[in-house]
């Protein structure tokens, strides 16, 4: 393929390995650029890998930049104003940025900040992207059975079932649309009926937004805050069904300024869990109202 084929093949690609592996949009496109131009570089250089295994050698590259990268954001996030929550993404239309199926959703990714890079890079190879050991191995510079031991360390750390939950996500999307009306009415008893009674809600404003310093835990303590803090100004309000990283969620507008999106985790119809970003600085790739389709 030519130079010009193999970017457009492969750049969706990256992006999900970078995506997934730093919770950060601005910081995967950053990557992404980064792995292309050394792949330029030595393109000039004809390097034999590069030449016979072109995804191989991208993907290494990129690989090898997050685990750096990632080393360093955490010792960022040390600092960080109250609770750390990824960066959001509406997958609606993901066909040119993203694959679909490889976007993890807002609690997953946040989980994997409980592992460590060289741990998470290898989980995420092995469970999303299909590599095989030796292929993991070369790509993080480490032995096939110190990555098996790496990907047995995140499956315990993270408990990952691999059985989905059997309700659909049509059921999914009404239980976001009657949490969303209990909360404009400001229906406690309504939003206590959705959720699970241990309930996590986690709200990241970075300092810069309103949130909750630290998570709340339990159905009554999340409910009580989120009637407390729930606008009543009389400035023009939105809300946008979306899907936030492949799930159903809601994207709240006011007057057509981006304000907050949310992301849900739940099961037997029951919400497990609420992520709700305003950080501005992590919602800056978020598509204006008129731009994002209703569910």
């Amino acid at each position: 393929m030519k130079q010009e084929e193999i970017v457009q093949t492969y750049r969706p690609l990256l992006f999900s390995i970078a995506y997934n592996m730093l919770g950060s949009v601005m910081d995967a496109e950053d990557c992404v650029q980064e792995t292309f131009l050394r792949w330029y570089s030595a393109s000039s250089d004809q390097e034999a890998e590069l030449i016979h295994n072109p995804k191989g050698y991208l993907c290494t590259v990129i690989t090898r930049l997050c685990i750096d990268e990632l080393r360093q954001a955490r010792r960022q996030r040390e600092s960080y104003i109250g609770v750390w929550l990824p960066e959001p993404m509406v997958t609606d239309d993901m066909s040119i940025r993203m694959v679909q199926n490889e976007v993890l959703s807002i609690t997953l990714l946040h989980l994997l900040e409980t592992l460590t890079p060289l741990q998470r890079a290898v989980f995420l190879l092995r469970q999303v992207f299909d590599y095989d050991y030796a292929e993991i191995a070369h790509m993080v510079q480490k032995s096939t059975v110190h990555c098996r031991q790496l990907m047995w360390q995140a499956r315990h750390a993270l408990r990952v079932n691999s059985q989905h939950d059997s309700l659909e996500v049509k059921q999914h999307s009404l239980i976001v649309n009657q949490f969303l009306d209990a909360y404009k009415r400001g229906d406690m008893e309504g939003l206590l009926s959705l959720f699970a009674h241990d309930v996590a809600l986690y709200t990241d404003g970075g300092g810069k937004a309103k949130a909750a310093r630290k998570p709340l835990y339990g159905a009554f303590k999340a409910a009580r805050f989120l009637v407390a803090v729930r606008p009543t100004a009389p400035e023009p309000l939105v809300y946008r069904l979306a899907h936030i990283n492949g799930r159903p969620g809601i994207i709240h507008y006011r007057k057509e300024a981006l304000y907050s999106v949310w992301a849900f985790d739940i099961a037997e119809q029951k919400i497990r869990e609420v992520n709700v970003v305003a950080n501005p600085e992590k919602l800056r790739h978020i598509p204006p109202p008129y731009q994002v389709t209703n569910m």
